[in-house]
């Protein structure tokens, strides 16, 4: 009798080990990040194609060796990226005098693109635009348009509101030069340059503009100063187009995690750069231990090509080219100093404030595994290798800078709005961070 009391005690229990088992949830399955990448809108917000469009005349439809270039339509595809951001830089020294009129030339040579090619590429204006160029049967790649350098707007406000309505969507302050309204990293300890100590009331009054307009305000490249008196007087949320981190690169191209910070408190985002001197330390070293030398050879170059060419103005490529011989002198960094960079952002500033900047066309080295736009599936893979889910990634991938552009568009219909009702906004408080009262 005992026996069978105990061996159906047994039962007992074995039956409700059964029932708890069951009823256990069963754990997700871990989302492939192949699928998670072709699954997002990928959105990239910075490219210098531009200038191989026009000096070039490369055609985007051209499937190039990535020695040659990063982005073309095939890379594009291959790598999901739905939307580029077309980079308009006007190189100072080369084009003095005519700055607007270079950036136009720009402006018309990825028009061109769309034009010859609407049924792969359509230009973009709006979160809308961009959206709409990648749902449904027909996917187009969304090209829009962001200025490199306020020099390029040779300080009218006329000239960026024309940038503004010839499809412009952002505005890098300023490039490596200081221009007359806003400080630049780039020569910010260069006595010989005359320096503003961040921005100049006209510099206040085209961060103004550019939020009236629905431009986002762009601080890559600017000073320290430059890019809090912006933090303090924009009202809608800013982008750094391609900036990575100067905790992990001691570049003074790159963010403070006190800035990243900022961009947090803001509401921006962080689109991380992917040049090897802007990711990598060692290789930040190297890469400056050859300036000289490096900067002799495309002077060279760019005098060679004067003497061949005589009333021609010396092409970008000239010392494009130059600059990738040299850089191929220096081992790339790991694919791993993309993704600190990234993941470290995404840390300080938060998951929602951070995403890609590639300055692909732009640069004379990439990191180990990222040869063109073809691989960006990698930084997927690589950061859902970390922990980062299938959602963190749509944020990164793309969803960041559509959240922080829908909110410029909407700050800049909340200014008009003012505007046709009266409302004043006083300057003085602005600049101070105060919003002034209505009249």
């Amino acid at each position: 009798m005992r026996r069978l009391l105990l061996l159906s005690t047994a039962l007992l229990f074995t039956a409700a080990a059964m029932s708890q088992t069951a009823a256990k949830p069963k754990k997700p399955a871990h989302a492939n990040p192949a699928a998670v990448h072709a699954g997002a809108l990928v959105i990239d917000t910075h490219a210098d194609t531009p200038q191989r469009l026009l000096d070039e005349k490369f055609d985007l439809a051209t499937d190039t060796p990535v020695s040659e270039g990063h982005l073309d339509f095939g890379k594009a595809k291959a790598g999901n990226l739905g939307a580029e951001f077309f980079s308009i830089w006007v190189e100072p020294d080369l084009n003095k005098g005519h700055y607007a009129k270079r950036a136009l030339d720009l402006i018309d040579s990825v028009y061109q693109q769309a034009e010859k090619h609407p049924d792969k590429m359509v230009m973009a204006f709006s979160t809308a635009d961009i959206v709409k160029a990648r749902t449904g049967p027909r996917k187009r790649f969304a090209a829009l348009m962001g200025v490199e350098g306020g020099h390029a707007i040779e300080n009218s406000l006329p000239v960026l509101r024309d940038f503004y309505r010839l499809g412009v969507r952002y505005m890098t302050l300023t490039w490596s030069n200081t221009n007359e309204w806003a400080d630049s990293s780039g020569d910010i300890t260069d006595e010989k340059v005359e320096h503003h100590k961040g921005l100049t009331p006209f510099g206040k009054q085209v961060v103004r503009e550019m939020n009236r307009l629905g431009m986002m305000v762009d601080v890559s490249h600017v000073s320290d100063k430059t890019f809090y008196d912006t933090m303090l007087l924009s009202r809608a949320p800013v982008i750094a187009s391609h900036s990575s981190s100067r905790v992990l690169t001691n570049h003074p191209r790159n963010m403070t995690d006190d800035m990243l910070r900022a961009m947090q408190r803001n509401g921006g985002v962080v689109m991380v750069n992917f040049f090897s001197a802007f990711i990598d330390e060692d290789f930040r070293k190297a890469f400056t231990a050859q300036a000289k030398d490096r900067n002799a050879a495309v002077k060279a170059a760019e005098q060679a090509y004067a003497a061949q060419h005589p009333g021609e103005q010396v092409p970008w490529m000239v010392a494009d080219r130059v600059g990738k011989e040299w850089a191929a002198k220096l081992p790339r960094p790991p694919l791993k100093s993309l993704i600190d960079h990234i993941d470290h952002i995404a840390k300080v500033a938060g998951v929602d404030h951070v995403g890609l900047g590639s300055d692909f066309d732009g640069v004379s080295s990439l990191p180990a595994e990222i040869d063109s736009a073809a691989d960006l599936p990698k930084i997927t893979a690589a950061l859902m290798q970390r922990g980062y889910t299938a959602a963190d990634m749509k944020q990164v991938l793309g969803g960041n800078l559509l959240r922080v552009f829908r909110e410029v568009e909407r700050t800049s219909k909340q200014i008009h709005q003012e505007e046709a009702t009266g409302f004043h906004r006083d300057p003085a408080l602005e600049d101070k961070g105060q919003p002034s009262p209505p009249k």
